[in-house]
């Protein structure tokens, strides 16, 4: 074999992965572990501008324990030179970043500035240069002395002799070592097609549009021992070692520290958290803590000593103190609520008093990771918090993570249609075969059926599988800060994010674990900023909300929860009467249960039949009962699962915690797949039933979908109660702030205000006389704001606002003359009825705001009363449509009632009257979508959400009808369904099962609505 030559030796200097966007077609994984096959020393990962890839590269070669050096580098284009430089210590690697950095910096999103006369203020690199000439680069080469190396770089193409001997002509005139390399773009020859591909995306061109930038061959992959000595002299080949026995540098020598500056001077960061827990513990137990609670306390604090995370605690303590002295609402979630320090700190709201907590799970002694607190803070104010963090820690020293954005099957389809040169409509049509999620088998047999044997098919799925996955960019974590001690741009690179005044590093969530970086999670939730206007119009805070009050329960029992945090969803509503919550802790359970992890595994109906007393909780040993017996012997939460595991499969602390973050990735690494056979066999050796650890493994793999921790459950749990409160108590109030939120939540404001007038809210138009910029509640009134309006800017609702004298504007046309809106906006008002009684009617007011006024506006003094032609009212179809039009929601009647009275409905039931039907009685009915929905665990199903003048219609729309009748599930705005009702006897929820759909959008052709779909 090629690489069984014992005398070969070399080493890849010039390598790009596909973090060269748009370039490199190989993943850095597949580059090691090809470069490791061949026998190849080391390979440098030489990213243009960057170093994204390199911890994946890492990450491979520890965890296949892989024998092949990795050397951090980074390309770097200026006109036809190319300058790769390489990191051979932690020095050169904190001036690589801090380089790239620079030349992020200095550009916009996505690109780079590079001036070569940077290049004098490094000191520590090596560099390699390839170009067609050294004029001009004297500098350059006596500072670079012993440091520099001219690259030569066979590619075998047109020019590749001509290239190759200028390399050696230059390297003879200016005395200059050369060494060689192979630009690789691709770890194997068969990458060479989707290379053309990605070229073709970068240039936005087809591949048959742009020879002149695609590669002549597929050289630029890396080449067999037997190839390289081809090329090659040994002395070129051995030069390639002797670069890479001077770069010495490991990713493994990163060391991060904690930022401390939160620590006041005199005292050690140990003893002033202990401080500060203290004094919250004081304020959190006002009248002392128990016994037990002093003692986890303790436990917890030795523990944060010992592993030296004391700093970590005081930067999140900080961030939360300046959000709270600003009044931002914000709380603490995820595996931190197991934390009674996180508590004492008012990191997270969770009381220990009243749910079991397991420290472990957030911090372990087994566990070499660092904690990973999560904080939800308002998401309108959210960046106050960010912009603190910056002014307080420097650009310098913190930024935002990285998320990278992959191709998936849609994105993939659309760009790689377009590089084959598919036009609109044939992309259109390749589109409408994916049709997102209707296919029995898979998605890709679906788009390029198995029985067309057309070459350019074959050829469109192959490039497809290869794509899929591959990094597409890099954008922005939703909230992940790092901050550091030092220069964090001596750690990871920086660059400018497509927002203002934000900065990313390149490195995401999973780099920072594999390399031990602290990630602060700063995350956006809607819902607080609209408990926080709740809370405040109320002038009383959350700790003052009623604990445990019937009303709230008897109200989520009925299902009655729309626009209430977590359980406003279907599915959570047809959980709501089955659960019958009467308490906090049922909360906790409402919020886990319609999750994959228990219904994949089968324990849904288990734990509602014990919890009704149709069932006697099991418990298989009597060791897991203190685990399992507050949900009724049926495992529901991780840290159950967690602890099952050391109970009932003899698994190590170590080994469960593996267990945990398996969970989590199984279906990318596969990892869970040999701790499951470990489970199954100790569980077998330990007298289970084959049945029963099925059902286990079953939800191991859905909490590999998503599965809650309990500790993250009991924190949204309490924001599930605050919202269920204030909507059963002040639904004017909570709906006012729910729609000055927007855009947050399940349901659009149209809905909101269809629910709220159902519980007797009384709403009242936009209107110029009376409207702010936001939304207003006064007792059971919501009086509608300017915000609402499409096409006002906030600006311009402000001034109108401001100069609105006292007893209103009196007319039209002194509205224009004070408040100096343009014209596009004056007509969005007029369009939205919201000059009110200075009007007629909508199009009295649009034909005022638009009639001509040449002397009057040139005096500046407009004529009061303007000559108005006599114009026709709107009809309330045209009323209704023009409302969805300029605001999205409409005052007036239902459009299905309005739809029923016209006779286009036929006798179709209403929602309300479908409630009153029989299990399996046959129906119509007919609604507006609002949703629809096709969660992983519903075996195919779809859920549509239909709406009318009397409520909401649950349908349930299996596969074989879903794909019998696909463009009708998907595309209508105005559906008529027959079924069978399917009706629960206990909790009286409801379903409609659909066998036919019809699209009855045309009815009302122009009314412009969105569903919320598949989310």
């Amino acid at each position: 074999m090629e690489h069984s030559l014992k005398t070969f030796h070399y080493a890849e200097l010039h390598c790009l992965s596909n973090f060269s966007f748009l370039r490199g077609a190989s993943h850095p994984e597949e580059l090691v572990q090809r470069a490791n096959e061949l026998n190849y020393e080391a390979l440098a990962i030489t990213d243009e501008c960057s170093v994204a890839g390199v911890v994946c590269a890492h990450r491979e070669i520890k965890e296949h324990q892989l024998n092949i050096k990795l050397i951090v580098g980074s390309e770097f284009n200026y006109q036809q030179e190319c300058y790769v430089l390489l990191a051979p210590h932690r020095q050169g690697y904190a001036e690589l970043c801090q380089f790239i950095t620079r030349c992020r910096r200095a550009a916009v999103k996505g690109s780079y500035d590079f001036k070569p006369e940077w290049l004098l203020d490094l000191k520590h690199c090596l560099l390699l240069w390839r170009g067609p000439s050294l004029n001009e680069k004297s500098l350059i080469i006596q500072h670079f002395n012993g440091r520099l190396w001219l690259l030569a770089e066979r590619l075998l193409d047109e020019h590749d002799d001509v290239n190759f001997d200028r390399i050696l002509q230059l390297a003879a005139e200016y005395k200059l070592p050369i060494t060689c390399a192979n630009h690789v773009h691709m770890h194997s020859t068969e990458r060479h097609a989707l290379q053309d591909c990605l070229t073709a995306i970068r240039h936005n061109s087809a591949i048959n549009d742009i020879a002149q930038h695609l590669f002549s061959n597929a050289e630029r992959h890396l080449r067999s021992p037997k190839k390289l000595q081809h090329l090659y002299s040994s002395a070129l080949l051995n030069s390639t070692l002797d670069i890479a026995n001077r770069c010495q540098f490991s990713l493994d020598e990163i060391a991060y520290q904690y930022p401390e500056d939160g620590v006041p001077k005199g005292q050690n960061a140990s003893d002033y958290l202990r401080d500060l827990v203290e004094k919250g513990q004081k304020i959190r137990f006002p009248n002392g803590s128990k016994k037990a609670i002093q003692e986890t306390i303790e436990k917890e604090l030795k523990l944060i000593k010992s592993k030296g995370y004391e700093h970590y605690f005081i930067t999140l303590y900080d961030v939360v103190q300046f959000a709270r002295s600003q009044d931002i609402l914000c709380q603490g979630r995820g595996s931190a609520a197991n934390s009674i320090v996180c508590y004492c700190l008012f990191l997270t709201e969770v009381n220990p008093e009243e749910v079991q907590l397991l420290f472990e799970r957030f911090i372990s002694e087994e566990r070499h990771e660092p904690p990973d607190i999560d904080i939800d803070f308002e998401s309108q104010r959210r960046e106050e918090v960010i912009q603190y963090i910056y002014r307080t820690y420097g650009r310098e020293r913190a930024a935002l993570t990285a998320t990278v954005i992959r191709y998936k099957p849609r994105s993939a389809l659309r760009d790689v249609g377009k590089s084959l040169g598919l036009n609109k409509i044939q992309l259109e049509h390749v589109m409408a075969r994916y049709a997102g999620r209707y296919h029995s088998g898979s998605w890709l047999d679906a788009v390029f059926p198995l029985s067309e044997t057309n070459p350019h098919q074959a050829r469109f799925r192959t490039l497809i599988e290869q794509l899929l996955t591959f990094p597409r960019h890099l954008s922005q974590h939703v909230g992940g800060f790092v901050i550091a001690n030092g220069l964090l741009g001596d750690l990871v690179p920086i660059e400018n994010a497509s927002m203002p005044d934000r900065t990313v590093i390149q490195w995401d969530k999973e780099d920072l674990e594999t390399l031990g970086l602290m990630k602060v999670d700063i995350l956006s939730l809607g819902m607080m900023t609209a408990i926080r206007r709740s809370l405040q119009a109320l002038n009383i805070t959350m700790s003052d909300v009623p604990r445990e009050d019937p009303a709230t329960y008897a109200m989520l029992q009925r299902a009655d929860s729309v626009g209430v945090f977590q359980v406003e969803s279907r599915a959570q509503m047809n959980m709501l009467p089955r659960l019958k919550p009467r308490s906090y802790y049922d909360l906790v359970i409402q919020v886990s249960i319609v999750r994959p992890g228990p219904i994949h595994g089968d324990m849904v109906h288990p734990y509602l039949k014990r919890r009704n007393g149709e069932e006697v909780p099991d418990y298989p040993m009597a060791a897991l009962k203190p685990i399992l017996e507050r949900t009724y012997g049926v495992p529901l939460f991780q840290e159950q699962v967690i602890a099952f595991a050391m109970v009932a499969a003899n698994f190590s602390a170590a080994e469960a915690d593996q267990l945990r973050r398996s969970m989590a990735s199984w279906r990318k690494k596969g990892h869970m797949h040999i701790l499951q056979q470990r489970l199954r066999t100790n569980m077998f050796k330990n007298g289970f039933s084959e049945e029963y650890i099925a059902r286990i493994q079953r939800q191991l793999e859905g909490f590999g979908e998503y599965g809650f921790p309990e500790s993250h459950a009991a924190s949204f749990a309490l924001l599930v109660y605050i919202t269920a409160w204030l909507k059963c108590h002040h639904p004017a109030i909570y709906l006012a702030a729910l729609l000055n939120s927007q855009p947050m939540g399940f349901y659009s404001p149209a809905q909101l205000i269809e629910d709220a007038r159902h519980h007797s809210v009384t709403i009242e138009a936009v209107d110029i006389n009376h409207s702010n910029w936001d939304h207003s509640a006064n007792h059971n009134a919501v009086r509608l704001g300017l915000r609402l309006v499409k096409g006002l800017q906030r600006d311009s609702a402000l001034r109108l606002c401001e100069q609105r004298p006292i007893g209103g504007y009196k007319s039209i046309q002194e509205c224009m003359r004070a408040a100096n809106l343009n014209k596009h906006e004056l007509e969005a008002l007029a369009s939205a009825n919201a000059f009110g009684d200075l009007a007629e009617h909508r199009y009295h007011a649009r034909w005022q705001v638009a009639e001509p006024q040449q002397g009057d506006l040139l005096r500046n003094d407009l004529s009061e009363d303007s000559g108005v032609w006599p114009l026709s009212a709107p009809n309330e179809v045209a009323d209704l449509l023009e409302d969805y039009h300029s605001m999205g929601v409409t005052l007036g009647r239902h459009p299905i009632e309005i739809l029923r009275e016209q006779g286009h409905l036929g006798s179709s039931i209403t929602a309300l009257g479908l409630r009153q039907l029989n299990h399996g009685d046959e129906c119509f009915v007919s609604g507006l979508v609002t949703c629809r929905q096709r969660p992983g665990t519903a075996a195919g199903v779809t859920f549509v959400t239909l709406e009318d003048e009397t409520g909401c219609t649950n349908v349930v729309v299996w596969l074989r009808t879903a794909q019998q009748q696909l463009q009708t599930l998907l595309n209508a705005r105005i559906m008529q369904v027959y079924g069978h009702v399917e009706k629960d006897i206990n909790s009286g929820v409801t379903h409609l099962m659909a066998y036919r759909l019809l699209d009855l959008s045309s009815a009302l052709k122009q009314l412009e609505i969105k569903s919320h779909d598949f989310h």
